[in-house]
């Protein structure tokens, strides 16, 4: 590889990898924006009132045009369960990183 073609190359992972930063720090702003509120879905969830709301849907006693998706009985369980999945895959690569590179 000459001189000229190992500059485009590393200019190509320069331009990848400063898209892909930018890209993580926006999703992590969002992330931790909705911290609070994932938190408080998560003790609804967990709660009797998130098990009185499904059995008053169960029973047609909710407004037959209400969006419902947080009564779904697998939706917040996912929700929860790819977030933890996300903070310990977040934790392995930080660990990773951290062990092979950074000046």
């Amino acid at each position: 590889m000459n001189q000229v073609e190992r500059i485009q190359e590393m200019e190509r992972i320069f331009d990848k990898a400063k898209e892909a930063v930018s890209d993580l720090s926006e999703a992590l702003e969002a992330f931790e924006g909705c911290e609070k509120e994932l938190k408080k879905l998560e003790d609804y969830y967990a709660g009797a009132r998130w098990m009185k709301d499904f059995e008053d849907d169960e029973a047609g006693k909710l407004p037959a045009d209400l969006k419902r998706g947080v009564l779904s009985e697998d939706g917040v369980y996912d929700l929860l369960t790819d977030n933890r999945e996300n903070l310990i895959r977040m934790m392995k690569i930080c660990t990773r990183v951290a062990e092979k590179h950074l000046i």
